[in-house]
């Protein structure tokens, strides 16, 4: 089979990886082809071929969409992103079509993705059947949220096939961030959570680091790093009043779409015992060997932390409940531990640190192999 998947990120890179590991599972039994719109990424994955469309995002106040490329305007980039979707279409003609969290998310995008849907249904496109992609948790509407529901069912039963959760019912279900489940008419399947898989039992990083066994390893980390710049501050100014206590070494990465300024503030703080830096390839390795790790809640980090199943404080993004919700449920199954804004305090934060690391490690029996069954669901709805 051919598959066409859809993601657009216009924030963090959360979506993006999270529809990378699906990418790659998906790889190793059919042709896949990414198609990206966001911000660039460095992305290297083999059997992936990747279609990028001209690039938007988010804007500084995160109101509006921009475009990434200075000067290009909206509207143009509008219209060109539209022609190059259909033209992909007529080229590519992919057995399925999936659409990363829409329509349940990215309205803005409604001006290329609706005419798709549509002329893959009037018969104006090549024939292929459309399944949509979703998180366990929807960013919550403040405002029109029984319109913004109905449209969302409307358009699943209209165009959709079918619908991949990637979450562990028993964990956290959509229910409860979308009331008209009972209204989609459409199969629905819940694939387990998706992570990367385990890192290699064998890890260097340790000796990389020049840290004895009994030296206490901490990982701060905020995702994309947009958004964060509060908890790394913090982090740095509880594990300064750490020193005397015991042994133990910091290390920070700020994210990729970290202000430069605030990455060379930070990196100025850098010693012997604690490291900076922007970015790692090998994240689930840092963590296999960490003693704890402090860092947002987004979905991507809680299914690392899981995987590794260490000691772990989350600080959710403030600006809705997703994480907040994530993390209040993953509590009750794990050593994940949620992490309040009124905790941030330095000698509030020292306290919560040194009690962390002296959890144990916890194994748990959630479900994160969602990327597998993921192939196996659309290869099932495929035969039928």
């Amino acid at each position: 089979m051919k598959i066409s998947y859809y993601c657009q990120h216009v924030l963090g890179i959360g979506h993006l990886h999270r529809s990378l590991e699906i990418c790659k599972a998906i790889a190793d039994e059919h042709e896949i082809k990414l198609v990206l719109g966001g911000p660039r990424a460095d992305i290297a994955c083999s059997g992936i071929k990747l279609f990028h469309l001209p690039g938007l995002k988010m804007d500084q106040e995160f109101q509006n969409m921009v475009p990434c490329t200075t000067g290009q305007q909206l509207e143009d980039v509008k219209r060109e992103r539209k022609r190059l979707l259909i033209a992909h279409f007529m080229e590519y003609q992919p057995d399925i079509f999936i659409t990363e969290l829409y329509p349940f998310g990215r309205k803005a995008f409604r001006f290329e993705l609706d005419p798709i849907l549509s002329g893959i249904r009037d018969g104006s496109l090549p024939p292929c059947r459309c399944y949509c992609s979703v998180r366990d948790i929807l960013v919550e509407k403040l405002h029109g949220r029984e319109k913004f529901e109905q449209r969302v069912v409307q358009t699943l039963n209209d165009y959709f096939n079918g619908v991949l959760i990637h979450s562990d019912p028993t964990v956290i279900t959509l229910d409860k961030t979308f009331s008209l489940m009972a209204d989609i008419h459409i199969p629905v399947s819940y694939t387990g959570f998706v992570s990367k898989p385990p890192p290699p039992a064998v890890c260097q990083i340790r000796h990389k680091l020049g840290i004895t066994a009994d030296t206490r390893l901490i990982v701060a980390s905020i995702g994309g790093g947009n958004v964060g710049a509060d908890l790394l501050q913090a982090v740095l100014d509880a594990c300064s009043r750490l020193k005397r206590e015991f042994l133990f070494h910091l290390q920070l990465f700020c994210g990729p779409y970290c202000p430069h300024d605030l990455y060379e503030k930070l990196k100025g703080q850098s010693s012997e015992t604690i490291s900076v830096d922007i970015f790692t390839d090998n994240f689930p390795e840092w963590l296999s060997t960490a003693d704890l790790s402090i860092s947002m809640a987004g979905y991507n980090t809680c299914m690392n932390l899981l995987q590794a199943g260490i000691p772990a404080l989350v600080y959710p993004f403030r600006q809705n409940r997703e994480q907040e919700m994530r993390a209040l449920a993953l509590e009750k199954r794990s050593a994940v531990r949620l992490l309040p804004v009124a905790d941030l305090p330095p000698d509030i934060l020292q306290e919560k640190i040194k009690e962390m690391l002296y959890s144990p490690h916890t194994p748990v029996t959630i479900d994160l192999d969602g990327a597998r069954r993921t192939v196996q669901q659309l290869n099932s709805w495929q035969k039928e």
